[in-house]
C-alpha cells in the first residue's frame, strides 16, 4: 500500500487525501449466475463517423486497412475482446433496406440518412462488409431488422440470405456476392425503439406485429439466431412492454430490449457538457445512470412472473452517456468527448449488470467509434483510446465469469446537496482462468477509500491488477495527449492477515486475488 500511495503522490493525484474506511466481504462459497460475455457488447450505427471514416475507409484509402476496415481501429477492438456487435442501428435500422447494401458497391443506391444529419448514405457498408468486420474483430453478430418501414417478407428474406445453406435463390445470390457458407448470426431483432423512432407504436400493436413477424423468421436449426423483441424505454415506470411481450412469447424469443441513456441534467434540450462540468453534474450523472437498476428490478419481476423458466433475458441493447455535442460538430453526428467520468459510469453499470446477470445477458454500449460514449475517437488517420475503452479492457476477465456474493459494510455515501450515491460499488466473480477478480468503483471526486477486503472460502494474500484515475473530473485523452488517462499497475499485499486496498478518489479498480 505504501508503494502504491507513493506512486499516486508522484502523479500529483492525491497530494492531501481524505480517507474513508470501508469493509468488503467476498464469499467464494456462494456462486451466482454466470456473467454472459455479451454483457460487454458494442453498438455500431450508421451515424456520423461511427462507421464511415471512423472504421470504414474503403480499400483504396491511404489509411492502412483490410478490405476497407481500418487496421488501427480493428486491432484496438480486437484487443478489447469485443464479444458482440449490433448493427445497423438504432433508428437507422428502421429505414435500412438490406438489398441496397449488397452487390457491387458502385451500383448501390445512395440514400439520405434522415435520422442523423441528413447526409448521404452510400450503402458502401452492407451485410457482407459488416460480417467481415465482426470476423476481423473476432466478435459475434447482432443484426437489427427493419420493422418500421420494412416488411415481414423483407426481414424473412434477409435472414434466409444470411443463414441458408441450401441452393435457394437467395442463398445463391449470397454466393454470387462472394460468400459461399452462411454467415454466423447470433441475434436478430424485430425493429428498434418501436415506441419512438421505430414507428411511434403502442405496446399492444407492436406485440402483435412482433408475434406475426417472428413466425416467419426461419433458418436452419443449427444456424437460427436468437430473436429479440424491441421493448420499452427506462424513462418511466411502465412495464407494459415487457409484460405483453413475455406472455406466451413466440418460440425462439431470447430477449426483450430496452434503452437507457444517462443525461447529467435529465433535460434533452440541455443535456450538459462532456467537459468543463461542475461537481453537481458529476454526481448527477452517476445518480442518473444508477437509476437503471430500478428499471431492471421492475421488469425482472415481470419476467419472473411470466417466464419462470427464465428463457427470456432483459437486454440493454443501447446504453451510455449522452451530452451536448461538441461545439463546431454536426448536431446529428452525436460526437462528444469522453472523460474519466464516462469510465466511472461504465464501471458502475458493469457492476450493476453483474448483479442482475441471471436476466441481463446482453448489453450494447452506444457506440463503438466517434458517437456518444465511444471506445475510440478518430481524426482522419489518427486514433485514440478513450477512458471508457480502458474501463472495458480492465473488465475483460468478467466475460463468462461466475458472479460471487460481495457485500459492502460501513458504506459512506457520497453526498452533494440533495443527491446521494453509494460510496463504493463492488463486483466479484470467478473468471474462466479460475482466479477471483474484484472490481471496485470509488465515485467520490475528492476522497480516497481504504477497503479492508475479507475473502471467504479462499486465501487471498495479494491483489494484482490495474487502477484508472486522474487528477481532474473531466480528464480525457486528446490527439495531443492520447495517454493522459490510462490504467496504472496496482498491487497490494496482506499485512497481519488483512488485505487492505486503497482506492484513489474518482477511480476504477480491477484486481485478481492471489494466495
Amino acid at each position: 500500500m505504501k508503494r502504491f500511495r507513493s506512486c499516486i503522490l508522484a502523479l500529483g493525484m492525491l497530494a492531501a487525501p481524505a480517507w474513508a474506511q470501508l469493509s468488503v466481504t467476498v464469499d467464494t462459497t456462494r456462486p451466482g449466475a454466470a456473467i454472459h460475455k455479451d454483457v460487454y457488447g458494442q453498438f455500431a450505427e450508421h451515424l456520423g463517423s461511427g462507421v464511415y471514416g471512423g472504421m470504414w475507409v474503403g480499400s483504396s484509402s491511404k489509411i492502412p486497412n483490410v478490405r476497407g476496415w481500418r487496421k488501427d481501429v480493428v486491432g484496438a477492438l480486437r484487443d478489447l475482446h469485443v464479444p458482440l456487435v449490433r448493427w445497423p442501428g438504432g433508428c437507422f435500422a428502421d429505414e435500412y433496406h438490406w438489398r441496397e447494401g449488397i452487390g457491387p458497391r458502385e451500383r448501390r443506391p445512395v440514400r439520405v440518412n434522415t435520422n442523423w444529419g441528413g447526409v448521404e448514405e452510400s450503402n458502401a457498408v452492407g451485410t457482407h462488409e459488416f460480417f467481415d468486420l465482426v470476423e476481423q474483430i473476432g466478435a459475434d453478430a447482432y443484426v437489427n431488422g427493419n420493422l418500421g418501414s420494412g416488411s415481414v417478407q423483407e426481414m424473412s428474406e434477409w435472414l434466409e440470405y444470411m443463414t441458408s445453406d441450401s441452393k435457394s435463390s437467395l442463398a445463391q445470390l449470397r454466393r454470387k456476392n462472394g460468400r459461399d457458407k452462411p454467415f454466423k448470426l447470433a441475434y436478430f431483432a424485430v425493429g428498434n425503439e418501436a415506441w419512438g423512432c421505430g414507428g411511434q407504436m403502442r405496446p399492444e400493436h407492436y406485440t402483435n406485429l412482433y408475434r406475426n413477424t417472428a413466425a416467419f423468421l426461419k433458418a436452419p436449426p443449427h444456424l437460427k439466431p436468437g430473436i429479440i423483441a424491441s421493448g420499452g424505454t427506462s424513462n418511466g415506470e411502465d412495464t407494459k412492454w415487457t409484460d405483453l411481450l413475455s406472455k406466451d412469447a413466440p418460440e425462439g424469443t431470447v430477449g426483450i430490449s430496452f434503452h437507457h441513456y444517462t443525461l447529467p441534467t435529465g433535460d434533452w434540450k440541455r443535456k450538459g457538457a462532456a467537459t468543463g462540468f461542475p461537481e453537481e453534474e458529476w454526481i448527477s450523472t452517476l445518480a442518473r445512470t444508477l437509476e437503471m437498476e430500478n428499471y431492471i428490478k421492475r421488469n425482472v419481476a415481470v419476467l419472473d412472473r411470466n417466464d419462470p423458466q427464465k428463457k427470456i433475458g432483459l437486454f440493454v441493447d443501447e446504453w451510455g452517456t449522452w451530452y451536448d455535442v461538441e461545439e463546431g460538430s454536426n448536431p446529428g453526428f452525436l460526437y462528444q468527448q469522453n472523460t474519466l467520468r464516462d469510465a466511472v459510469v461504465a464501471a458502475l453499470n458493469f457492476n450493476l449488470f453483474h448483479a442482475h446477470a441471471e436476466r441481463v445477458r446482453m448489453t450494447n454500449i452506444a457506440q463503438m467509434v466517434n458517437v456518444l460514449q465511444a471506445m475510440i475517437l478518430t481524426d482522419k488517420d489518427r486514433m485514440l483510446l478513450t477512458p471508457t475503452y480502458h474501463a472495458f479492457r480492465m473488465y475483460v476477465p468478467f466475460q463468462g465469469a461466475v458472479s460471487l456474493a460481495a457485500t459492502v459494510e460501513r458504506d459512506q455515501p457520497y453526498v452533494l446537496g440533495a443527491t446521494s450515491v453509494p460510496g463504493l460499488s463492488v463486483s466479484a466473480a470467478r473468471a474462466r482462468d479460475g482466479k477471483v477478480h474484484v472490481a471496485m468503483v470509488n465515485p467520490h471526486p475528492r476522497e480516497a477509500r481504504q477497503v479492508d477486503l475479507q475473502v471467504i472460502g479462499q486465501q487471498a494474500s495479494r491483489a494484482v491488477g490495474q487502477v484508472l484515475t486522474a487528477e481532474a473530473m473531466d480528464a480525457h485523452n486528446s490527439f495531443r495527449q492520447p495517454q493522459a488517462v490510462t490504467p496504472q499497475p496496482y498491487r497490494a499485499s496482506a499485512s497481519e492477515g488483512k488485505l487492505r486496498l486503497t482506492l484513489p478518489a474518482k477511480s476504477v479498480l480491477v484486481v485478481a486475488l492471489e494466495p
